[in-house]
C-alpha cells in the first residue's frame, strides 16, 4: 500500500450543511459524481428546493430559523440520523467556522474543508498576517499587536500614516472595518469597529492597517492536496462592492497581465504550501496602480464567485473539492491549467439599492431567468424569501470570447431575467455594468 492510498478517507453520503442555491449547487456535483446528498432545513425553508432535490432532508430548526443552520450540535445529529459520512459546510454559515470543522472530526465524518487549525490559523486577521509574512507574503504596513488600548491604537496609527483602516481580526464581510482619514476622527471611528465586531463576531479586537488609495480587489483562488500538491486557479477581480461585501466579480481582471497572475499565483501557492493546507482556498490581495499587491485575509473555503473561474478553466471546482476530501491527490499540474475568454458575474439581492440597499423579503411572483446565463439560484414563481437570511438570491454568470462580449451578454440578460414581487438590485447591476468606468475595466 502507498502512501497516497493509506490516507484516503472515501465516502459516499454528504450532508449540505447550507441552504438555498449553496446546498443546490453542491448537490448538483454530488449527484454527477455518484453521491448521495443529505439537505438540512429550518422550519423556514420546509418547502425550499435544496429540499425537495436532495436525497434525504432532515428539519434542524424550530422555532428559530436564523439560529438553526449555525447549530453545530444539530448538524452533527442531522448526520448520524441521515447516515451521512461526511458533511459539505458550502461556503457561508459554519464553512470558516474551526468548531464546526472539528466537530465533524470527532464524530468521524469527512469534512470537505480543511482541517480545524488550518481554518483557526487563517481566520483570525491578525495572526494570518503574522503567518503570511513568515511565509515571504507581502502584507500592508500595519498594527496586530496584543496591545488593543486606545491609545496605544492611536499611536500605532499615527505611526503608520492616514489614510488608515480598522479591521475586525474575526469575521469578514466588511463588517467590524472603518476607514479613517484623520487623527481626529480615529477615536469614535474606533469605537463603532469595536462595537460592531463585538455584536458580530463576538470579538471586539482588531487590526490597523495603511489605507491603499484606489485599490483593485484581486483574490486568487487555490487547491491543495494532503500530499503536497498546490495549483492556482488564476485571478478574480472583485473591486465593484458596495458596504465592503461585493456585487460583480470576474475573471481574469483587466488589470493582471500574465506577468503578475504569475507573480502571484506562485506567492498563494507558496503560502498555502507554508501553513500544510488542504482543499479550496482563496487568498484575497489589494492592488494597487503601481502593481504592488498586498495580502489581505484568506478564505479558507469555496466562495460564492467561484462560478467564473470554473467558466475560464472548464474545472468544476465542488468535484475538485470532493476528490481532495476524499484524500485523493488534486490531480491537475500548474502547467495544465488554461484560461479561455473572460467571465463575469453579478449578485442578485432581494434589496432595495435606492434605500441604503435595504433588504427585503415576501413572495417572489414570477421568477424566469434567462437560459443564456448561467443562473445560480433556488427559487420558483411563488417562492418565499424569507427574512432571516443573505439578501442574496442568486447569482447570473456571463462567459464569452472577450470581455465586452461577456459584459455584453451579461447586459443583455439583466434585462430579460424577471423578478417580480420582492425589490431587487436588479436595475442597479445593469446600471453598474453599463458604467464608463467598468465597461473601461477601469473600476477599484
Amino acid at each position: 500500500m502507498t502512501a497516497e492510498t493509506s490516507s484516503r478517507t472515501p465516502f459516499r453520503k454528504i450532508l449540505i450543511a447550507n441552504r438555498g442555491e449553496i446546498a443546490l449547487r453542491i448537490i448538483r456535483t454530488a449527484r454527477a459524481l455518484g453521491y448521495r446528498t443529505v439537505a438540512v432545513h429550518s422550519t423556514a425553508d420546509a418547502g425550499a428546493r435544496h429540499v425537495r432535490e436532495a436525497d434525504q432532508a432532515v428539519c434542524i430548526g424550530d422555532p428559530l430559523p436564523a439560529q438553526s443552520y449555525l447549530c453545530i450540535p444539530a448538524l452533527i445529529e442531522a448526520a448520524r440520523r441521515s447516515g451521512a459520512d461526511a458533511v459539505h459546510p458550502g461556503y457561508g454559515f459554519l464553512a470558516e467556522n474551526e468548531d464546526f470543522a472539528q466537530a465533524c472530526h470527532d464524530a468521524g465524518l469527512v469534512f470537505i474543508g480543511p482541517s480545524a487549525e488550518a481554518i483557526r490559523a487563517m481566520g483570525n486577521k491578525a495572526g494570518a498576517k503574522v503567518l503570511m509574512q513568515a511565509a515571504g507574503v507581502p502584507c500592508i504596513p500595519g498594527y496586530q499587536g496584543e496591545d488593543q488600548s486606545e491609545a496605544r491604537l492611536a499611536d500605532e496609527a499615527g505611526r503608520i500614516g492616514f489614510p488608515v483602516m480598522i479591521k475586525a481580526t474575526a469575521g469578514g464581510g466588511g463588517r467590524g472595518m472603518r476607514l479613517v482619514n484623520s487623527a481626529a476622527e480615529f477615536p469614535e471611528l474606533l469605537r463603532s469597529a469595536r462595537s460592531e465586531a463585538q455584536s458580530a463576531f463576538g470579538d471586539p479586537e482588531v487590526i490597523l492597517e495603511r489605507a491603499i488609495v484606489r485599490p483593485r480587489h484581486i483574490e486568487i483562488q487555490v487547491f491543495a492536496d494532503r500530499h503536497g500538491h498546490a495549483i492556482h486557479l488564476g485571478e478574480r477581480d472583485c473591486s465593484v462592492q458596495r458596504r465592503h461585501q461585493k456585487l460583480i466579480e470576474e475573471a481574469p481582471s483587466p488589470a493582471v497581465d500574465a506577468a503578475l497572475r504569475a507573480r502571484m499565483g506562485a506567492t498563494a501557492v507558496a503560502a498555502v504550501k507554508a501553513i500544510r493546507y488542504e482543499g479550496a482556498g482563496t487568498l484575497e490581495f489589494l492592488l494597487d496602480a503601481e502593481g504592488r499587491y498586498y495580502f489581505m485575509e484568506m478564505n479558507t473555503r469555496l466562495q460564492v464567485e467561484h462560478p467564473v473561474t470554473e467558466a475560464i478553466t472548464g474545472l468544476d471546482l465542488v468535484a475538485l473539492q470532493l476528490r481532495v476530501a476524499a484524500g485523493e491527490p488534486v490531480g491537475i499540474a500548474q502547467e495544465d491549467v488554461r484560461f479561455s475568454g473572460h467571465a463575469i458575474e453579478v449578485r442578485l439581492c432581494a434589496e432595495d439599492a435606492d434605500q441604503g440597499f435595504m433588504p427585503q423579503s415576501g413572495t417572489m411572483a414570477l421568477w424566469q431567468m434567462p437560459p443564456q446565463l448561467r443562473v445560480e439560484h433556488a427559487l420558483q414563481s411563488g417562492a418565499e424569501i424569507p427574512p432571516y437570511y443573505d439578501s442574496m438570491i442568486a447569482k447570473l454568470i456571463a462567459h464569452g470570447d472577450s470581455r465586452e462580449d461577456a459584459r455584453r451578454l451579461l447586459m443583455a440578460g439583466l434585462e430579460d431575467a424577471v423578478a417580480l414581487g420582492v425589490t431587487t438590485n436588479q436595475a442597479f447591476l445593469h446600471r453598474c455594468l453599463g458604467h464608463d468606468v467598468f465597461a473601461a475595466g477601469g473600476a477599484t
